[in-house]
């Protein structure tokens, strides 16, 4: 048996004291204040164990992962049509990219990049009564933990300097992909983005990916097909322009956001959270990869 305790023990030592660690996001001013030297991991295992090392236990902005919790939520709730407002190809392009949204007539090429991300969002805003209230409620059914919350500075200041996201909303408008007035899809997204969560309610939130779809919390089941889906497009559109490189290094399904974190997991094996709040020059953690990287390779542990 696997001794993981030892095998993220001997990670965090090798990696906690790395003099180059990326850059803290600046492009949202909110998340330029975070200390980069924070650094923690947290593994659940399907046999219910947990190991945790670092500060697995300080909440941070969850960003880009949240797009993965939103489409879970969507699927049941939209079905197959889904399929027909955004494609399940890599982008090759950084997260933001715009110049494919129109070569493509306004189909987003996945739904793990923003204009994605922002479609599914339309979805949710048209087909919840109170949809950031029922989007929170169902992130801390899933981490079965109800003290999750939105970090409201955070959601301001992404409204404030989201330029881009702006334009690729009024871009999907203007293709008729979107059903919702654009501040409202916007204000939803700039919420999802700012929940802030642990590594430890990380790897439990996306437990039910590792397993088959079905949530320990007895809510919220999703389908093996659905599960089975939503970790094929993590693997190939998870980290955006370096989803290749996760996939080469790392060789699990996973999803990084902007905030440092990086969730993965192996299915009916773990799930396994790291957060280090500084990044590479593609916007994922440079630690959280190096860790993970090391982590395979160390326990053998991945989908290849």
């Amino acid at each position: 048996m696997t001794d993981f305790q030892n095998v993220i023990d001997k990670i965090h030592a090798d990696l906690k004291d790395k003099v180059n660690r990326g850059l803290v996001a600046s492009y949202i001013p909110e998340l330029s204040n975070v200390d980069p030297h924070q650094f923690g991991l947290h593994l659940k295992h399907m046999d219910g164990r947990s190991f945790s090392t670092g500060v697995s236990q300080k909440a941070f902005s969850i960003q880009s992962i949240s797009k993965v919790l939103t489409l879970a939520m969507a699927l049941p709730l939209y079905s197959e049509n889904i399929w027909k407002r955004v494609d399940v190809e890599p982008s090759g392009n950084p997260f933001n990219h715009l110049s494919l949204l129109e070569l493509e007539n306004g189909i987003p090429r996945n739904p793990l990049i923003n204009a994605g991300a922002l479609v599914v969002a339309d979805i949710l805003v048209s087909r919840l009564t109170n949809p950031k209230e029922e989007f929170l409620q169902y992130v801390r059914d899933l981490a079965n933990d109800q003290t999750i919350n939105y970090n409201y500075v955070v959601a301001e200041s992404e409204r404030l300097t989201g330029f881009n996201n702006f334009a690729a909303a009024n871009l999907l408008k203007a293709y008729h992909n979107l059903e919702n007035n654009v501040d409202d899809v916007l204000d939803f997204y700039f919420h999802q983005c700012s929940i802030e969560m642990n590594c430890e309610q990380l790897s439990n939130a996306f437990f039910m990916f590792a397993n088959h779809g079905i949530c320990t919390q007895g809510k919220h089941h999703l389908t093996h097909s659905r599960a089975k889906r939503i970790n094929a497009i993590m693997l190939t559109c998870g980290f955006y322009d370096e989803a290749g490189e996760f996939a080469f290094e790392v060789g699990l399904p996973g999803k990084s956001g902007v905030g440092g974190g990086i969730v993965a997991l192996l299915p009916h094996h773990f799930t396994i959270t790291v957060w280090s709040p500084g990044l590479n020059p593609k916007g994922n953690s440079l630690l959280g990869m190096q860790a993970l990287e090391q982590f395979t390779s160390e326990t053998k542990l991945s989908i290849f």
